[in-house]
């Protein structure tokens, strides 16, 4: 989502930051609106104990709908599947034994894309915030098997994938989600300041109980969840409408019976 400070932000990020830094900023979708070119590098390709992996990158390809288009006015995005294929076969003529795709599509989408691309061992992504714990095995368009992960949000879980490769590519692979317990991690000290800090000003009205839930309230849907439907139920309420819509967040705290819900 840098995106959504503009171009400018974005490529002062990768310029000053990323690059001196050995970062690879990666999207093999985005392109200049007027002439076709790439706007960063497509994928890279590094030796991992001893195996040569190529890391394409797929950014989130409704950038300009999810986002105001004034923000981005010389770059086009989509999911581009054709030029995809096109950074696979040029990534295992290089000698990739392992090509993987690093995505912001989302769950489904990754998996409907595996299914139209053929040369891709694995695609693990985001965006959906879909905790899978296991990897999902999908057919591709050559009849082998690309995997396909997700590692839920907010830092909860890491997604780890071991590859067993071979002369003639993936052999097997093991996939774990490992919990991430941040409770037991110590917070960065300017970081929590900073936050205080903020939060202070607002405190009192933060922390304002508004009632107490007798059911499980969360927002886990990529379309609805519970927390939605109140939401809703308030809104016709309120403002006596026939209708109210949800964009359908899926992401936010779960409160669980019997706990405050604060404002």
């Amino acid at each position: 989502w840098e995106f959504t400070f503009g171009t400018d932000p974005v490529m002062e990020i990768f310029e000053n930051d990323f690059k001196p830094n050995g970062i690879d900023f990666l999207a093999q979708n985005f392109e200049d609106r007027d002439w076709g070119d790439p706007v960063f590098e497509p994928y890279t390709i590094r030796e991992m104990n001893g195996v040569p992996v190529a890391v394409i990158g797929q950014a989130f390809p409704y950038t300009s709908v999810a986002n105001p288009s004034y923000m981005f006015p010389d770059w086009s995005f989509g999911i581009r599947d054709e030029h995809m294929q096109r950074m696979i076969n040029e990534c295992r003529e290089k000698g990739a034994k392992v090509v993987a795709i690093l995505s912001h599509n989302g769950m489904v989408t990754d998996m409907e894309m595996a299914r139209n691309l053929e040369g891709v061992d694995v695609i693990m992504g985001g965006h959906t915030h879909d905790a899978i714990p296991g990897a999902v095995e999908i057919e591709n368009a050559g009849g082998d098997i690309t995997l396909v992960t997700n590692a839920g949000s907010n830092g909860k879980f890491l997604g780890l994938l071991d590859l067993d490769v071979g002369e003639s590519g993936v052999r097997d692979y093991k996939f774990h989600m490992l919990p991430v317990f941040s409770n037991l991690l110590d917070a960065d000290p300017e970081m929590e300041e900073h936050v205080k800090k903020v939060h202070q000003p607002y405190e009192d009205k933060l922390n304002e109980e508004l009632a107490v839930t007798d059911g499980v309230l969360y927002r886990r849907g990529n379309f609805n969840g519970t927390f939605d439907e109140v939401i809703l139920d308030a809104l016709r309420e309120k403002l006596d409408a026939e209708v109210a819509l949800s964009p359908g967040f899926r992401w936010g705290v779960s409160v669980l019976p019997g706990q405050p819900i604060t404002f």
